[in-house]
């Protein structure tokens, strides 16, 4: 045997998530379970005395006793634009008063106004933003992320960005899943005229200019594109996907969140890893996915941030779906939280409890192309949260508070007591430039 890494023993239930969301028992408890790491990854789970008779936890680098408490596996937020800077809250205020995003964006404010602080931003500043970020996921129970570029929306920042995620990746706990999408947006401006970008000219340039960089740069394994009203349509973004592939990119698809516009079929034309949003999916859209093999992405917090109408994901569920959570971590949906994400799902959407959990953690995975992660079973990355409740269903019972109490990534305790403070920005450690 390798080295005991951590036991996790005496927990009210184990959850191990490795139930289908349409099985009777999505989360499959375990009562009265422990789980045993060695070696980065769980080596058994089942009934404490049997997994501490195999595994003492005197003999683990970490041994957690989780009397009264209940394990989860690790969420896997597969959707968000974590890498951003400056500060729009004042936005916020203004859509509370009635302003409406559209107005928000011809004032230069909304995704314009983070394009150009993000631009003007330092590589440390950037990197040091992102650690900061994942600090927060990380407390709140979130082991994998992916990140989104796409407020550069010009070579060079698309490229900066995608390196300090790269960098971020290398130097916090959370392991950080780098996606390019420098079809966020048409730009206001991209030749230093002021004039208005036009978008097939952009996507020229994105295909031209940027994948190619991209590329080159071999950082990014997922290109996503806005294909939406306001945005892009189907054909260019399209044309976007299509060229990513060629330059070894999976697609994903912003899809079907503003406006109907053919996004989710298209995701499923192209074999994208997720299909994302999704509010204004039909049932032939949610077919197409199942017929695919795309993950269906849900972004309740989106839906919540806008005051607008939620996905249906009990729908969904129903009809197959392998259904994801995910918190779309943006200046415009600024919740970290995949915990609250999943409230919003049981809530708003029609999700029980345990599909929820499935949804934040395997499916999560799955949206990813990760099948190492997002379940507690044998072989399986060891990333376990171990919650302040007797019971996973008290994650989105007690919505808005956080209910993590420790988070082992790997085996290795970096949440919660006797941890060994590894989260950059929590160590007093300054982000490198």
């Amino acid at each position: 045997m390798g080295d005991l890494d951590a036991v996790v023993h005496d927990a009210t239930e184990v959850a191990t998530a490795t139930g289908d969301l349409q099985s009777d028992d999505p989360a499959a408890i375990v009562g009265d379970g422990a789980v045993a790491v060695v070696d980065g990854e769980v080596a058994a789970v089942g009934p404490t005395d049997e997994i501490t008779r195999e595994y003492p936890p005197e003999n683990a680098t970490h041994p957690v006793d989780a009397t009264g408490r209940a394990v989860i596996p690790g969420y896997v937020d597969s959707h968000t634009h974590a890498l951003f800077a400056g500060d729009r809250s004042d936005e916020f205020e203004a859509k509370l008063r009635g302003t409406t995003y559209g107005e928000l964006l011809a004032e230069g404010g909304g995704i314009h106004r983070t394009v150009e602080a993000t631009r003007a931003a330092s590589d440390a500043e950037l990197l040091g933003n992102l650690l900061g970020q994942l600090d927060v996921m990380a407390v709140h129970g979130t082991t994998t992320v992916e990140v989104k570029s796409g407020y550069g929306l010009d070579a060079e920042t698309e490229l900066r960005m995608l390196d300090v995620i790269d960098r971020a990746d290398d130097r916090h706990p959370v392991d950080v899943v780098p996606t390019f999408m420098g079809a966020h947006a048409v730009p206001r401006d991209y030749d230093g005229s002021g004039d208005p970008a036009d978008a097939d000219d952009y996507v020229d340039r994105v295909v031209s200019e940027q994948l190619p960089a991209v590329e080159e740069q071999g950082v990014a394994e997922f290109c996503d594109v806005f294909c939406d009203e306001g945005a892009f349509t189907v054909e260019q973004s399209r044309r976007v996907l299509e060229a990513g592939r060629e330059r070894g990119l999976t697609p994903k698809v912003h899809a079907e969140e503003l406006a109907h516009r053919g996004g989710t079929k298209l995701a499923a034309e192209v074999d994208a890893a997720s299909a994302d949003h999704l509010l204004h999916a039909t049932d032939e859209d949610v077919q197409s996915l199942l017929d695919a093999d795309v993950t269906p992405v849900l972004l309740p917090g989106t839906a919540f941030g806008l005051g607008a109408d939620y996905a249906d994901g009990r729908a969904m569920v129903d009809a197959g779906a392998p259904v994801a959570v995910s918190t779309d971590f943006n200046p415009n949906c600024h919740s970290q939280s995949v915990g609250f994400a999943s409230a919003l799902a049981c809530v708003e959407m029609g999700l029980t409890p345990a599909e929820a959990l499935v949804a934040g953690t395997r499916n999560g995975a799955r949206a990813l192309d990760r099948d190492d992660r997002g379940a507690i079973r044998e072989d399986a990355a060891g990333d376990l949260v171990v919650l302040d409740a007797p019971s996973h269903v008290h994650v989105p019972y007690s919505y808005g508070v956080n209910r993590v109490a420790t988070v082992l990534k790997g085996g290795d305790l970096v949440v919660g007591p006797g941890s060994d403070e590894g989260l950059p920005t929590r160590d007093g450690g300054e982000p490198d430039a």
